[in-house]
């Protein structure tokens, strides 16, 4: 069963930073690619930055060059930096798993993130 476990999400100024984990299990972390999206109150849930099996980035504009995300095979564990966080950054994070079929298949639950101004 695959599990993808967020966390690290709270509640932090602006300009502050934070860094999300998510630990994955049942799946072979190595042969994934994993993503962040993320979902503030009535929006749709959207793309934040990818990491292929590989280990290039790629990411949505907003997202350049204050979040960073990265991966640890060793530890099946894929992350997501944050940095100079804006009110607007308030959101549900959610990791997801491509399962090695190219589309995001498998979900996490999500971990909250509030930035007050």
């Amino acid at each position: 069963q695959v599990q993808l476990v967020e966390s690290g999400g709270g509640l932090v100024q602006a300009g502050g930073s934070l860094r999300l984990s998510c630990a994955a299990s049942g799946i072979i972390f190595s042969r994934n690619a994993m993503g962040w999206y993320r979902q503030a109150p009535g929006k749709q849930r959207g793309f934040v930055a990818g990491i292929t099996r590989g280990g290039s980035p790629t990411y949505v504009d907003f997202a350049k060059g204050r979040f960073t995300i990265s991966r640890d095979n060793a530890k099946n564990t894929v992350y997501l930096q944050m940095n100079s966080l804006k009110p607007e950054d308030t959101a549900v994070y959610y990791c997801a798993a491509d399962g090695g079929l190219g589309y995001f298949g498998h979900w996490g639950q999500g971990t909250q993130v509030t930035v007050s101004s």
